[in-house]
């Protein structure tokens, strides 16, 4: 008696255990926010990247592409994971627009511009990069349902919210 008890106390907590890992569901503005949201950060990191390899940025802006490389690799994994978990498609279809893509011609330019002007640019990009995030996850906020989700599109909001102010202040001493 003992022994079945114990079976199904540990079947009972394994599924609850479970069911907490889908967060109670998710629903197409899950979904589409996941998707949207990683190439958006894809491009975040690469703009971060661009610039942690330059040597003559001002430290205070390397800090702040180091610190937006750091937090957004490791938020497309978790997003690459839910869709997996949802057996949803990790990648875009179709032709969508993202509020704050940085287009090839300015992210040329970036890539090829030094020091303050290279601050100056990435600032400035990265500042309208950030708040076509947040208005994608102020969006999941409002018709998003997956919790893990929604909390996400709150930190992300929060967070980027924080360092728009920051980037901007650090553009007006360049």
């Amino acid at each position: 008696m003992r022994k079945k008890l114990t079976m199904t106390t540990f079947a009972v907590a394994a599924a609850i255990a479970l069911a907490g890992c889908s967060a109670g569901g998710h629903n197409a503005a899950d979904t589409g926010f996941a998707r949207m949201m990683i190439p958006h950060h894809a491009q975040a990191v690469q703009m971060s990247d661009i610039m942690l390899a330059k040597n003559d940025v001002p430290a205070q802006v390397t800090a702040l592409a180091g610190r937006i490389k750091a937090a957004q690799d490791p938020e497309i994994e978790k997003m690459t994971g839910w869709l997996k978990e949802w057996n949803e498609p990790v990648g875009m279809s179709g032709d969508h627009t993202m509020n704050g893509i940085v287009d090839d011609e300015d992210m040329t330019k970036l890539e090829s511009a030094q020091s303050r002007e290279a601050a100056r640019l990435f600032l400035t990009h990265m500042i309208a990069h950030h708040q076509g995030a947040v208005a994608m996850a102020q969006k999941e906020g409002t018709d998003g349902k997956n919790a893990d989700a929604l909390k996400l599109g709150k930190d992300i909001v929060t967070a980027q919210k924080a360092e728009i102010k920051e980037m901007e202040e650090l553009l007006g001493t360049l």
